[in-house]
């Protein structure tokens, strides 16, 4: 209502019986104030980074020339077809699990690059990422994903205990240091 419209004495009179009764919200709205520990943030900012840097290597553009038949699979050019064998009996036990469930692309390609950046950091040659199958969009972007980064080895979709046709196993190379 604008300040030029006024209300007849009915309208006043109905309003009041509407609200008759009524009592006054209180205000419990929470403010959080920042953290003062700054090594904290800086810790934060540095792992946001890494999981940027590692966003690059992941084009949607580009799609590399992967196996239809089947299950999804792959395996570089040195790597020997058994570690894609041993990938999918379950031999190998991812240490780190990544679920993507409700996650949009872009997340998902953050989280991603985070978490191969992290196993690289940690030492972790095996990973399980849980994509789900919703509606198979990234069913079908991780493969393509994994498949461009210079550090996976091999994945192949993962055995029934580690999430079946909703998860890929990860296979990747750690530098020696």
């Amino acid at each position: 209502m604008s300040k030029n419209d006024h209300l007849s004495d009915d309208e006043l009179s109905l309003f009041r019986e509407a609200v008759q009764g009524s009592k006054k919200l209180q205000q419990d709205t929470i403010i959080h104030q920042p953290s003062k520990n700054f090594s904290e943030q800086q810790q934060q900012r540095k792992s946001l980074k890494e999981g940027k840097n590692e966003e690059f290597f992941f084009s949607d553009e580009f799609v590399p020339l992967l196996n239809e038949d089947g299950p999804v699979r792959y395996a570089r050019d040195d790597v020997s077809k058994y570690e894609v064998k041993r990938l999918r009996r379950g031999v190998y036990v991812p240490d780190v699990f990544l679920d993507m469930h409700g996650m949009k692309q872009d997340e998902a390609k953050r989280e991603l690059g985070s978490m191969i950046a992290y196993c690289l950091k940690e030492n972790i040659s095996c990973a399980s990422v849980m994509h789900g199958i919703g509606k198979h969009i990234l069913k079908q972007k991780v493969p393509l994903w994994l498949a461009q980064h210079p550090d996976v080895m091999a994945f192949h979709q993962a055995p029934l205990e580690f999430g079946g046709a909703g998860a890929i196993l990860v296979l990747l190379s750690i530098p020696d240091r």
